[in-house]
């Protein structure tokens, strides 16, 4: 039998790829995977892809020097490793840390399998992966981190709670990014998880952590080559703790955090590099609350941010990464990449203009879907603007997103009492920016209070008239604040009567009290008419 392809006596790199799009995995890893293998065709090795995705550019034929299009099987792998290492004189390398989960779950499999993999040696990967080790390592190095347990029965769970107090954030052990994930602020709603999870034991546990209200969420893209930090980018989401990463508002470099907490992000971010020796990506993730800074988790692998860091800092993160893992694992580097491996002076916190990545969601064609935020990813795409400060980025990015800047009128429907009293600044800047202003019962009774002129409008289940059915329906407004109690799955409540109507009216929606803060604050600036447009080079000048 005969081969489609014979394996090259050159010395070959295979890149994993990050397989099936699907929210949480997409475009952004591709372009991990495809600046990866640019890179290793630069150092002078035949650069060999293994994806099977049709819409991704690594599947592109004039990407790499080879391309395998098959499944990212441990199987597969290891068939299409042994096929390109038969030619005695040639040497074949893996790359897993730039296509996303799931090739960074192949690490211990291929390494038993002795697969040369790049980089960060397969055993600190799963110190870094397995929650356990890395709550263990993090105790050892004195790290902070949120309380959790893994816990195999209710009434374990019940004493958990009574410890640390609701609310708490759920989830089944076994699956990934935020899947199944709630956030339970009482006995009840705790029960309805539990009710879901249909079996908890020790086979099936449940992992209970403390889920911190009000917490900024941090984040930091970094490259690191045996152990030492080489380059990074800390970013801040906008919105606080309890949005999923992947959906949350993200401003680069931080504008509004203290100069204490960046630095003892970069303490832990060196300290977890030293520990694990990595050699190539990582990314972490914070929370910081009154400046007490907390783990969430760590990933020995590029991030769906790294783009994005890459992109608004101007230096290519996975040419670094890869350069790194490259010289760890071979030995080599051309002079070119090991000066920039050498390079200390990476300006990524001080730049003179501010990047801000916006979420893009399909709520309009998912019919019924409640358009809130939460734990579980939601976002089927973003995009990433620049500006001369937070708030002209911000806009930019709305805008890039499809979110329409209200001209008249704004609705507001706020749960709690602590979110009212937040908002009350909020509402008055766009009473003074010209804006009529409209609210539901009880929003509209506290603002009138707090002598904000707002006209009262009744729930969609309340069928007295004025009605906020038929004022959506007459688009007396053109946008909408809409402030759940919680952040958790609803039920059909008046909350998701208002946010789906919304968005099937398409009139702009905003459900989080940060973004609705720094929406009126770019508003008192900007105006879609005054932003301005420049290239990506102008920046970095």
């Amino acid at each position: 039998d005969k081969h489609d392809t014979e394996p090259s006596n050159n010395n070959k790199i295979l890149i994993l790829g990050s397989g099936p799009y699907c929210i949480g995995s997409s475009v952004e890893f591709d372009w991990c995977c495809v600046n990866a293998a640019k890179t290793a065709e630069a150092e002078g090795y035949e650069s060999i892809m293994l994806n099977y995705n049709p819409e991704t550019v690594s599947t592109d034929y004039d990407t790499c020097s080879k391309l395998y299009f098959d499944e990212l099987s441990l199987e597969r792998v290891l068939d299409i490793y042994e096929f390109e290492n038969s030619v005695k004189e040639a040497e074949t390398s893996v790359i897993i840390s730039t296509g996303g989960q799931i090739p960074n779950n192949l690490a211990l499999k291929l390494n038993k399998n002795r697969v040369k993999i790049l980089g960060t040696d397969a055993s600190n990967i799963d110190r870094a992966e397995d929650r356990h080790k890395f709550s263990e390592m993090c105790d050892k190095l004195e790290i902070d981190q949120p309380n959790w347990k893994q816990l195999s029965s209710i009434e374990d769970i019940y004493k958990f709670i009574e410890e640390n107090d609701y609310p708490v954030l759920v989830r089944p052990s076994y699956v990934l990014s935020g899947a199944a994930m709630s956030v339970a602020y009482d006995k009840e709603s705790l029960d309805v998880f539990l009710g879901k999870a249909a079996v908890i034991s020790k086979e099936a546990p449940v992992v209970v952590s403390k889920f911190e209200v009000g917490a900024k969420e941090i984040e930091i893209d970094a490259v690191a080559h045996k152990g030492e930090v080489v380059i990074y980018a800390i970013s801040e989401h906008i919105e606080n703790a309890g949005v999923h990463s992947g959906d949350a508002t993200i401003v680069l470099p931080p504008q509004k955090l203290y100069i204490e907490t960046i630095r003892r992000i970069k303490v832990i971010a060196k300290k977890i590099a030293k520990e694990l020796n990595i050699s190539g990506p990582f990314n972490m993730q914070f929370l910081a609350k009154n400046n007490r800074v907390m783990v969430i988790e760590c990933n020995l692998r590029s991030s769906r941010s790294f783009p994005f860091s890459s992109k608004i800092t101007g230096y290519n993160f996975i040419e670094l990464a890869v350069s790194s893992m490259i010289k760890d694992t071979l030995g080599k580097i051309s002079k070119s990449a090991q000066e920039k491996l050498d390079f200390k002076n990476y300006k990524t916190i001080d730049l003179d203009y501010v990047g801000v990545k916006a979420p893009q969601f399909s709520f309009p064609r998912l019919k019924g879907a409640d358009p809130v935020l939460g734990v579980e990813m939601a976002s089927t795409g973003e995009v990433g603007c620049l500006g001369e400060d937070l708030h002209e980025a911000f806009l930019k990015s709305m805008l890039s997103v499809g979110f329409e800047i209200p001209k008249k009128g704004i609705l507001f429907s706020i749960g709690g009492v602590d979110n009212k009293a937040d908002l009350i600044d909020t509402a008055e800047k766009f009473l003074k920016l010209g804006f009529k202003l409209y609210a539901t019962e009880g929003t509209a009774d506290f603002f009138n209070e707090h002598n904000l002129k707002t006209k009262k409008l009744y729930k969609i289940s309340n069928k007295k008239s004025p009605n906020l059915i038929d004022a959506m329906n007459e688009k007396d407004f053109d946008m909408i604040v809409n402030i759940p109690k919680n952040i958790s799955a609803s039920s059909v409540t008046d909350g998701y009567l208002i946010r789906r109507k919304s968005i099937d009216l398409n009139i702009p929606l905003i459900t989080n009290v940060q973004v609705a803060k720094i929406m009126a604050e770019a508003l008192e600036k900007y105006s879609s008419e005054n932003l301005l447009i420049k290239s990506l080079d102008e920046y970095y000048a």
